[in-house]
This record gives C-alpha cells, structure tokens and sequence, in this order.
C-alpha cells in the first residue's frame, strides 16, 4: 500500500505562533520543524502497522516545514513540484492520501494561526463550496480516485473534514480560543495575522501517541471497508470565486476562476488581480 502524505506546520501540538515557530526567521523555528517532523513519523508508523509499505512525505509549509534528517527512515521526501503545482506529483498509484499538522480554512470559528495559502485570504469558494488548503489537496484526490483517510492537526478543521472528506480518520491536538466569524472579515492582512493566535494544546508526546492510533486505524478501515471514506459531490465545470483582504496598499477585492473539466486544472489557474 502506497499513501501520500501532506505536511503543514501551523496545526502541530506545540507550534505556538506563527512568527517564531514557522518563520525561518522565527526563534524557535527549528524545534518547530522538529515537532512537525515527529508527528509525521508518529503518522508514518501508524500506516506501516496497518500494512502500508510506502509513504511520499510532502513538505506543504512554504518556508520548509520538514527536519529530513529526523525523518521516518522507510518515507521519501517530496519538496517542490513539478512545472505546474497541482497535484503535487499525486497519481493513481497511490492508494490513499492523508494529512498532518493541518490547520482549518481562513474564517473558521476558534481556529489557531488561520489561514488559506496566507493572511490575505478571506475566502476561497468552488461551486458553492468553501474550501482552504484542506479541501485543495481532498479534492485533488477526489479527481484521482484516492480516498483521504486521515488528517491531524486543529480541531477547528473538523467542520472540513465532514463537510469534503466524510469518514476520514481525524486527530484533533490542538483547540482555538477565539472566534473568528464575519466581523473579522473587515481586518487587514497584518491585523488578521496578529488575531489568531491562542490555543489550547495537548503535549507533543500525547499528540505523537494519538496521531499514531489514528493512522493505524485509518489504514485498518480502508482494508476492511473502503466505502467508508466518501467525498463531497462536486462536478465540472468548476467555478472558483476568491476574496481577499487589504495588504499594504492593495485595497480588498474579490476575483474568479474557471475551468471546465478539472479541479486539478482550477487549482492551477493564475489568479486575476484586482479588475
């Protein structure tokens, strides 16, 4: 069995804020990639106890959130892409994807370090549907015919996972203390950077040991019951619609995408500036 497996850094047990922990020039950024990097493996040998003889590790946190020499030494590590982004090298010879250290879409309620690609975003829609990076790479794999089956990172991602990937496996480590509902859609990019920044976390080894459980499980249930992993119905033509925030001296604004026939093609579409 062959799984990839998509990193963040935001949603990991321990990552504290985003600055210091997940900025190269951040103090404490080389603990965070250690933190992210075992979390990884914790998921890695819930997988291969499960029966799961191959992982491809992407690392997904723009600055680099991966420690290769900490990695789990059975995984390969993919950093980069190919001459279009999507599908990060995905292909039908995966069995399953998965995710660690995921953090929910900008605007969910009590989420941690919020975001959708940056701070900038306000909210991204696809036929109807709101979506952030979770829902990116699901969708990705819907389009492939992969199931997702495991994901770990904030709870806040939870409304995702059932809303685009009903029946995955999800590990909750750790829990935003603040609202961030439409009143905040009026803040700049830097303002909503700084308003998401308190949470309640397990402790890394707790989050490691549940992560571990989690993903062992997920592989168990697509052994025996593959029909419990599903998707949100979503069908071509696709029809994309962001909002942005102001930055610096970009006023807010609204902008759209299409494609006719592939997600995975929406995905890699240049997103138009302000009209």
């Amino acid at each position: 069995m062959k799984i990839m497996l998509m990193t963040d850094m935001e949603a990991s047990a321990g990552i504290l804020n985003h600055d210091d922990w997940v900025m190269r020039t951040g103090q404490f950024y080389e603990k965070g990639t250690r933190l992210v990097t075992e979390e990884v493996n914790a998921a890695i040998n819930g997988f291969m106890s499960a029966g799961c003889d191959q992982v491809v590790v992407i690392d997904g946190h723009g600055q680099g959130g991966i420690d290769p020499e900490l990695l789990h030494e059975s995984a390969e590590l993919l950093r980069g892409a190919p001459d279009v982004v999507w599908p990060f090298c995905m292909d039908d010879s995966f069995d399953a994807v998965a995710c660690v250290g995921q953090h929910a879409k900008a605007g969910t309620p009590y989420s941690h370090i919020t975001h959708t690609q940056w701070f900038n975003y306000i909210d991204m829609v696809v036929n109807g549907v709101s979506i952030g990076e979770y829902g990116q790479f699901a969708l990705s794999a819907k389009e492939l015919g992969i199931p997702h089956i495991f994901a770990s990172g904030e709870f806040a991602l939870q409304a995702e996972i059932d809303l685009i990937t009903p029946g995955a496996v999800s590990v909750p480590v750790k829990w935003g203390l603040k609202n961030d509902g439409a009143a905040l859609e009026t803040l700049t990019t830097d303002q909503y950077r700084a308003a998401k920044l308190s949470a309640r976390h397990l402790s890394p080894r707790k989050a490691r040991q549940d992560i571990y459980e989690g993903a062992k499980t997920a592989v168990e249930r697509l052994r025996s019951d593959p029909g419990s992993f599903s998707y949100v119905e979503l069908a071509a033509p696709y029809h994309c619609t962001y909002r942005f925030r102001e930055m610096g001296a970009r006023s807010a604004y609204a902008t759209e995408t299409r494609h006719d026939s592939s997600f995975i093609g929406l995905l890699n579409e240049p997103i138009p500036g302000p009209g």
